[in-house]
């Protein structure tokens, strides 16, 4: 079962990492931690989605059809002439699906924790989120996912395995404006539950990128 960071470790991660720098105009490096903390996030806020028989129905629709992984068969066509505009309104729909009236918290949760400026997030979300969905559509095939239970137990799997930095990270932002809202339920389904431990950003990308 592949997780998210060994999408993010292995050379399409890589690529989508440069890729996504070079369409934002931001270091890859800077590009890399805002990656490996938003793509945990839309996992999360899937996993959420998914706990109600409709959440589920709709996602596995989407997986069948636009979603069935085949952007991850061309990054370099993906990314070689400047993302398509059909492309990021998608990653936009998606976004609002997921996150809703949350989607500016989110934003400037990992603004602050990247220091990179919220427009260049919001761009980078608008990108991640259709690849995120992709790597999900391949993963259902390749497991033969027909459920919402096999769904839900796919994306507890490839959320497992993050390193205790991360998770606590991806609890931080998470519970980034503390109201109690859905995406702090998410942050409880990432952890596991999760005590709340302060782990810094250079311990998450040591754990990712092997620095």
């Amino acid at each position: 079962m592949s997780g998210l960071l060994d999408l993010l470790n292995s050379p399409m991660g890589k690529q989508l990492i440069s890729g996504v720098a070079g369409q934002t105009g931001q270091p890859e490096n800077k590009t890399g931690d805002v990656l490996s903390m938003a793509m945990p996030l839309l996992l999360g806020a899937m996993k959420k989605n998914v706990a109600t028989p409709q959440g589920a129905q709709g996602l596995m629709g989407a997986l069948s059809g636009k979603h069935d992984g085949g952007i991850l068969d061309d990054l370099g066509g993906l990314f070689g002439g400047g993302v398509d505009e059909a492309v990021t309104n998608d990653g936009a729909g998606i976004l609002g699906h997921l996150f809703g009236g949350k989607q500016g918290n989110v934003e400037n949760a990992l603004s602050q924790k990247s220091g990179m400026d919220t427009g260049s997030i919001a761009n980078i979300l608008k990108i991640a989120a259709p690849i995120v969905m992709g790597f999900i559509g391949k993963q259902t095939k390749q497991n033969n996912v027909q459920d919402a239970g096999g769904m839900n137990n796919l994306l507890g799997s490839m959320l497992g395995g993050q390193p205790q930095q991360n998770q606590s990270l991806i609890t931080t932002l998470l519970d980034a404006d503390g109201d109690g809202s859905i995406l702090d339920d998410v942050a409880g389904m990432v952890m596991g539950g999760g005590q709340k431990k302060s782990g810094g950003l250079g311990g998450l990308l040591g754990g990712l990128f092997g620095k």
